[in-house]
């Protein structure tokens, strides 16, 4: 018979691990459990290595693991199975059959493992928190102790759904400026290493005659091609300094505070983080989620720590007894309409109907504004291509022009 590595808590409260011998996974959990041992922890020896594999794969899933369509993927059929009746052991084996991405069929495979060791749900999920945030978990709990596990489910689906919707609308109206920038940089680049340097013989000996701008664009070009190594290196030091410079503590404040405050985009990344932070609350609180893990998590799925500051600073608030909507008032990155909403939610006992429907208020806004900056970035950025190249074709024919009067 086949042997299984287990990991329990005795009567007495000490924990033991070992190895016990059983015709099967539930047969294995059974014997434990009869002997008065909560099970802890249970699996097949050689299969899946226990904790140590899980924790594991935990860290493998942040380099190569499921994304969040993945996830969705998975809660939207767990939910659907669910609600038709099947059991969750069943459930998650199906549709771990059927996933495709290594990782997460690993991790689905050791969550069966866990459930049918009777760990909850919850508790097997909590085992890869990079992949099943704080979120997912602690909406998974509070219906594991209130029944509505299958409707619980499909919400943190919708949830999952109006989060990549809203992530694919932000990034479709960074992407074009950052094409347009990309072919302005190309063309520039072009027009000074290929173009440039064939005018090069025609203003020979006649350097006195040249604008400004002509020598300073020739210099340019001829230090593009002379150090071209050099060129590539610096580009592509800053690029990594900057990347590295936002992931620090101070990088981090300070580009959070730069996306509030650029002009064309400062409103839609406003937007974006008060659905975001409204629409998360307002879920958690819904679903039952105590109030302070409540704050804390939404502080943590911001998206901005200047938002994630102000959320720890309403917790510390509530957890001196305080309302919500207390500190909120001295703060400006909420508009005074919504904190007064929130605080209208708090009097009424409908806080979470509150939350969703200026949440709902904000997407709809996230939407109007992603078209209008997208609207407006088009024809700046053509622009501003239009103005790099004709700067560089105007220096290149004006001197033509000097040099053929004066011939004549």
């Amino acid at each position: 018979m086949p042997h299984y590595k287990y990991e329990i808590r005795q009567s007495n409260g000490a924990l033991a691990t070992g190895m016990i011998e059983a015709a099967s996974l539930p047969a294995a959990s059974t014997m434990l459990r009869t002997a008065g041992h909560y099970v802890l922890n249970l699996s097949p020896m050689g299969v899946l290595g226990g904790r140590n594999l899980a924790q594991k794969i935990a860290t493998l899933s942040f380099q190569f693991g499921p994304g969040l369509r993945d996830v969705q993927g998975f809660t939207s059929q767990l939910s659907i199975m669910i609600k038709a009746g099947i059991n969750i052991r069943s459930a998650i084996e199906g549709i771990g059959d059927q996933v495709e991405n290594r990782k997460f069929r690993a991790m689905i495979t050791q969550i069966r493992h866990d459930v049918e060791a009777g760990k909850p749900f919850s508790d097997a999920l909590a085992r890869f928190p990079r992949t099943f945030g704080s979120m997912y978990v602690n909406m998974v709990r509070a219906s594991e102790m209130s029944g509505n596990f299958g409707e619980m489910l499909e919400r943190i689906a919708d949830y999952q759904t109006q989060q990549m919707e809203t992530r694919s609308m932000v990034r479709g109206a960074m992407i074009y400026p950052c094409v347009i920038a990309f072919m302005a940089v190309s063309v520039t680049i072009f027009l000074l290493t290929f173009v440039l340097p064939k005018f090069v013989t025609l203003f020979s000996g006649k350097e006195h005659l040249l604008p400004r701008p002509t020598k300073m664009l020739l210099a340019m070009s001829s230090f593009m091609r002379a150090y071209w190594y050099l060129c590539i290196a610096g580009a592509s030091g800053a690029i990594w300094g900057f990347l590295y410079f936002i992931r620090t503590d101070s990088g981090k404040v300070w580009w959070d505070t730069t996306k509030l405050r650029i002009p064309i985009f400062k409103r839609m990344f406003r937007a974006l983080y008060i659905t975001r932070s409204l629409h998360t609350m307002g879920e958690l609180v819904n679903a039952g989620v105590p109030m302070l893990d409540t704050i804390s998590i939404t502080a943590d799925v911001s998206g901005n720590i200047l938002y994630a500051n102000m959320w720890r600073t309403v917790y510390r608030a509530v957890k001196q007894g305080k309302k919500i909507s207390h500190p909120l008032t001295r703060e400006r990155l909420l508009p005074r309409n919504v904190v007064q909403m929130i605080s209208a939610g708090e009097e009424s006992g409908q806080l979470a109907q509150v939350l969703r429907d200026v949440s709902v208020h904000y997407s709809k806004e996230l939407r109007n504004i992603i078209k209008g900056v997208t609207a407006l970035i088009e024809p700046l950025m053509i622009v501003l291509m239009g103005f790099i190249v004709g700067f560089i074709a105007m220096s290149i024919i004006l001197p033509i022009f000097k040099m053929s009067s004066l011939v004549k």
